[in-house]
Order: structure tokens, then sequence, then C-alpha cells
């Protein structure tokens, strides 16, 4: 279906993330032909004209649409896409973002939809959405907004309220890339269409759910933010949390987007509080050292929590979230941990339940992978049992080259108005409203080594069960053991 022609005003133009993701996905979904009758204008308080910023652009997309054959395509249509681009400084003020968007939109006739994304520091968004109210670019407009969205339900609830003053909540598009992230969504697919899965996906068969996403960078360059936030605000309410709801999500009954959020919504709603007893903070050695950060620091950089979804699917399932900064490598994972059958048929030391139970595992990071762990029998005389696992690459498919980076995804489905992917103003509520046990009575921070997985109390936390991360076995490498 083709798109109305889409004016993107893109705020914080000249910033890390327009420079780094949006610029270079708006010229990939311009190559691609999903988004072709397409304006952008850029703007900031940076000093710019159109032929500046059009030249900033290049040396962006030069420098981070990467050297696969596709990236080689996207880089044939800049000069094409080049001509799309305009400024509206800054400076201007409203008259002269309301001119810029009239000049943009002057040879085109008919409905126009307007895409703002705002690409700024979260005490400007407001101002932003001020803007655009006082240039008149409100109706049949969309705007697009990142995280965080608040720091606590109070907050989340005056910058809704606030939001609500000159946009409807449909206009609304609160992004979350990890939901825009192929095997994310690949989760739905594999739990509603296949039969083999779906009768399972609940606690009768399901022992416990990890959500782990370990990351490897520090602070050095976002110290001054993290201090106001930390590992929980940062990363557990705008994604980890967004990645549960659509593991532990009820069937839609259509595959389109109201359907959907409201499923997400029911699983917000049935989320036991956040019982602080449940939960360990941690700060990597030499946090304190970063300029910026304060002597007697205790943000947190590190987070593992257990919390309950009380429904009928999912009452006495514990899932378990994991996210921190310095760790031993990065990843992204979502594993499904099923319960684990008698064993009293098998002989002592057969190697039965020596690797713990059996794991779905889905892998969200750039290349989509899922696998799945189970034991079988060692060739030869006896009963000699170990694990073996199924994986699949998404790389190792012919779809590969089809798949949209994660702010690809969401620009295109924001332009579409398509709202599967981002976040209600009920549900982040609801988040914050969950969360607010353990922001009010948050427990120790403790101190773990860079490098490492956390603390030391995360092994106690988990128990009985153990974290998936690192893996017993590493994915498979397909032009090593073939396909």
């Amino acid at each position: 279906m083709a798109l109305d022609p889409t004016t993107v005003v893109l705020f914080g133009a000249t910033g890390d993330l327009a420079r780094r993701k949006l610029l270079p996905g708006l010229l990939h979904l311009f190559e691609t032909g999903l988004l072709r009758d397409i304006r952008v204008i850029g703007t900031s308080l940076d000093e710019h004209t159109t032929d500046s910023f059009v030249e900033l652009a290049e040396q962006s997309v030069r420098e981070f649409v990467g050297s696969d054959p596709g990236s080689a395509q996207d880089l044939n249509a800049w000069p094409e896409f080049a001509k799309l681009l305009s400024w509206a400084p800054g400076a201007e003020g409203p008259e002269g973002l309301r001119r810029a968007v009239a000049d943009a939109e002057s040879g085109w006739t008919g409905t126009v939809r307007r895409l703002h994304y705002l690409s700024v520091p979260p005490k400007a968004a407001l101002s932003v959405v001020q803007l655009l109210h006082d240039a008149d670019l409100v109706e049949n407009s969309r705007i697009v907004m990142e995280k965080p969205f608040g720091v606590d339900l109070a907050s989340s609830r005056e910058l809704n309220r606030r939001l609500h003053e000159v946009f409807d909540e449909e206009q609304i598009f609160r992004i979350d890339h990890f939901l825009g992230k192929e095997a994310a969504q690949n989760i739905l697919a594999f739990r509603f269409a296949n039969g083999l899965f779906e009768p399972i996906w609940h606690r009768h068969h399901i022992d416990h759910v990890q959500i782990d996403v370990p990351e490897e960078l520090g602070l050095e360059q976002r110290a001054s933010f993290y201090e106001s936030t930390g590992a929980f605000r940062d990363m557990v309410v705008t994604h980890l949390f967004q990645v549960l709801a659509f593991t532990a999500m009820e069937p839609p009954t259509a595959l389109e987007p109201d359907a959907i959020n409201e499923e997400k919504n029911k699983v917000f709603r049935s989320m036991l509080p956040i019982d602080p007893a449940d939960v360990v903070r941690g700060q990597y050695d030499g946090y304190r050292d970063i300029d910026g950060v304060a002597d007697d620091s205790e943000t947190e950089t590190f987070i593992a929590l257990k919390c309950y979804v009380d429904n009928w699917r999912w009452a006495g399932v514990p899932f378990y979230l994991r996210t921190g900064k310095r760790m031993a490598e990065g990843a992204r994972i979502i594993s499904i941990a099923f319960k684990e059958p008698p064993r009293s048929m098998f002989p002592p030391r057969s190697g039965v339940g020596d690797h713990g139970p059996d794991h779905l595992t889905f892998d969200l990071a750039e290349e989509a992978r899922m696998s799945l762990s189970f034991y079988g029998k060692r060739p030869g005389p006896g009963m000699k049992l170990d694990k073996l696992s199924m994986q699949f690459a998404m790389t190792e498919t012919s779809w590969a080259g089809s798949v949209l980076e994660a702010y690809e995804r969401l620009i295109y489905d924001a332009a579409r108005g398509d709202r599967t992917l981002f976040t209600s103003a009920e549900g982040i509520e609801r988040l914050w409203e969950v969360s607010t046990p353990l922001l009010e009575n948050p427990p120790v921070v403790r101190s773990y080594r860079q490098g490492s997985w956390g603390p030391n109390q995360i092994h106690q936390l988990v128990a009985p069960f153990a974290w998936r991360l690192p893996f017993e076995r590493g994915w498979r490498d397909p032009d090593l053991h073939g396909s």
C-alpha cells in the first residue's frame, strides 16, 4: 500500500542518534521504496544551512551505512535522496519551522502526513511539543518520542498530561528499538503460528523465563545523564518490560495494533509490584571515577530482578531480568526454560539433568537467531545423554537482505500509523506503578568487577535455577559446520 507523501521533521538532526541511525535509516527506507515520497527537514540549535546539513548527512551515511552489498545500494541512492533534505534554523522559532515545512511540501497536492521525530534530550521534549503547537504543525501529524517516558509514576503522568494537551494519544509513538528488532517480532510468529509451542506456553510446562541484556560498554560519555537515571529506569522499564510483554501476552484477536497493544497492557495490569527483596543492584568498579559522577554515587549500572505476571497462564512462574554495563560480553537474549520430566527410568550418571532444563532461546542481537536445546543419547553402548541443540539464524536464509534495522522498522511503522511496536500511555504508567516499591525502597548497591556477570548475589536471586548466560555452548557457525 502506497503511503501518503510524508514530511519527516528531525529534531536534534545533528546529534549522535540522528547521525548513526536516523539519517542512514531514512536513506535505506527511501532506497528500498518503502518511504519514497518523503521530504526530510533537519533542525536543531546548531547553526546550519541546507547545504551544510546535506554535507553533514552525507558524512553520516557514508560512515554508518556499513559495507554489505545492500548498503552500497543505499549510497547509490544518495544523490537523489540529498535533494529531499532541507534545514530549519532552530533560532527562527515556530515561524521558521512552519516556513521550512511549507517550502518542503510546496510541490505536493492532496493529503500530506507529517512525522516529527524528537531526537532530543528528555528535558527538551515538551518544549519541542509546544513549538509544534505554536507552528500549527499538530494536525495530521505524528510524533516519535525517545525514552525515558518519565522517571516515576508521578512524572510519567505529568508528561502524558502535557503531551495530551497538544497531541491525541493516537498521534504519539513512544519508541522502543528492542521491539523493532526482527527477532523480537519473531516471538509472535513463533508462539502463535506453531501448534508445537503454543499449547505448552504456560505455567504447566515452563519453569521460568530469563530476559538478559548485558552490555560491554561503559558510561564515560553518558555519566551525567545516567546519574539521574540508572539501569532500572534506563533499560528495564522502557525495554525489558516491553520484551516481557511480547513473551507473556495472550493471543490477540487480530494481528493489528490495537489488539496487540491491549494484550500487552493486560500483561502489565497482571504484573505484581516489584519486591525490593527480589532485586540486585550493582555498580561497576571505577564508575565513581568518571567525571560527573559523585564520589558516593548510589546509581546502579547493573540490575537483576525477579518479577511475576499473576494471571491464569503465568501464575507462579518467575521472570528474571538482568542488564548492566561493563559486563563480560554484550548479548540480548530471551530464554524460556521448560520444566524437566521425571528421571527415574534413567540410570545413575546417565547425564540427564546435568545441564539443566531444555531451553528455547531467542537472540535479539542484530543477527536474529533462535536455539532449542534438549537431551539426546550419545551413540554407543549404554544410556549416556548429552545436551544437543537445533539452531536457526536469519543469515542462513534467503530473507537476510530483507531485514530492516530496528530504527528503520520503527520509522516506517510510525509513518504508516502502526502502533504495534510502540508503548501506550496506559502501559508506561502501569509499569511505573508496579516499580514504585523498588523506587521508594531500593536495595543497597553492590560493586562488581568490570568484565564480570554482575555482583555475586545474582546467583542467590535466580536459585535454584542458573543464569542462561554465559551459554554452555556457542552458536553454530554455518561457515564452519555446513548448513
